[in-house]
This record gives structure tokens, sequence and C-alpha cells, in this order.
């Protein structure tokens, strides 16, 4: 049994709530273009991954996702998404000028673990991005995110995003998911 089953349901129910709402604000901000405010919910330690996806027969579904340190959409740190943040801001992003806008929902939170001061909490996005007159994009996926405990709250540690696309239709993959 985990420590979260350990909890009393109220202990339960608040924990969920605080992470929900870190969840929902942190995908506000993406959404309304405060980047930098985004970034100062991250840890120093961040690892941000999105896997390719592969279609795979069933006896190897196991081997649907690449793995850490192998093939992927995003292998960031915090160094890499500062610089995305940058080019963002000073115009150099040319896929995002004009800039996309985006909508993202964010459901399903469950937390899976805690382990001292972090937990492992995981929940199911759809993110719809519309950029210029027609580009209209749309990622399903599940995300695997670790939010450490700090003064003010919650810092994303960790972000392991699985889209159950295989191929990317987009003309870039430009978003923050």
């Amino acid at each position: 049994m985990s420590a979260y089953q350990d909890l009393s349901l109220q202990e339960r129910m608040l924990l969920k709530f605080e992470a929900e709402e870190f969840l929902y604000y942190e995908g506000g901000l993406l959404d309304s273009r405060r980047f930098d405010e985004w970034l100062n919910l991250l840890a120093d330690d961040i690892h941000y991954w999105m896997p390719l996806r592969r279609t795979t027969q069933a006896k190897e579904v196991e081997k649907e996702f690449t793995v850490p340190g192998g093939m992927a959409l995003f292998d960031d740190d915090k160094t890499i998404l500062t610089m995305r943040i940058q080019r963002l801001a000073i115009g150099r992003a040319w896929a995002e000028d004009p800039p996309s806008r985006t909508r993202r929902l964010i459901s399903n939170v469950r937390i899976d673990s805690i382990d001292e001061d972090e937990l492992t909490v995981h929940s199911n996005f759809k993110l719809y991005r519309t950029r210029l007159n027609s580009e209209e994009d749309s990622w399903i996926g599940r995300r695997e995110d670790t939010l450490r405990r700090s003064e003010g709250g919650f810092l994303l540690c960790r972000r392991h995003l699985f889209l159950e696309q295989t191929v990317i239709m987009s003309q870039n993959l430009s978003s923050l998911f």
C-alpha cells in the first residue's frame, strides 16, 4: 500500500485538490502565454520528456514507447526549456510568429504515490492549438508528473508525456504540454 493510501480521506482529498489546482494553474499560464511565470514553476532539475510512440504487435506492447535515453520528441532540462521560452520572447521562434492560440484540458488527475516531499501525479490531457487562420492541431495523451513541495506550493520536477498519436500531423511541435 502506498503512503497516499495510508492518508485519511480528508488528507487524500486535500492533496488531490492541491495537485489539481497546481496543474490547472500551470496550464492556464501556458494558455495565457505567461511563459516566464510558467518557468518559475519548474524545478531546476526538471526532466521534460516525450518519447516516440510506435505501432506494435500485441505481444510487443511494452516496446510501444521509446525509453529514456533513446529517441524522443522532447528530452529537455530547464536550460533547454528556458531557451525555448527566450526564443518565443524575442521573436526567434518562426513557428510561433504569429503566436499559437492554445487551450488545454486536464482530466482524470490521480495521485499515484507520495515519496517524502514529492507526489507522482498521473493525468490525461488534450491540447488544442490554432494558428494563423486555418492551422488546427490537437494532441491527446497522458502525463506522468512529479510535483515537489516548495515554499510557495509545488514545483514541477518531472513531466513525462505519452501521446496517443504515432504520427504527428501538425506543421510543428512548438507547443509546451
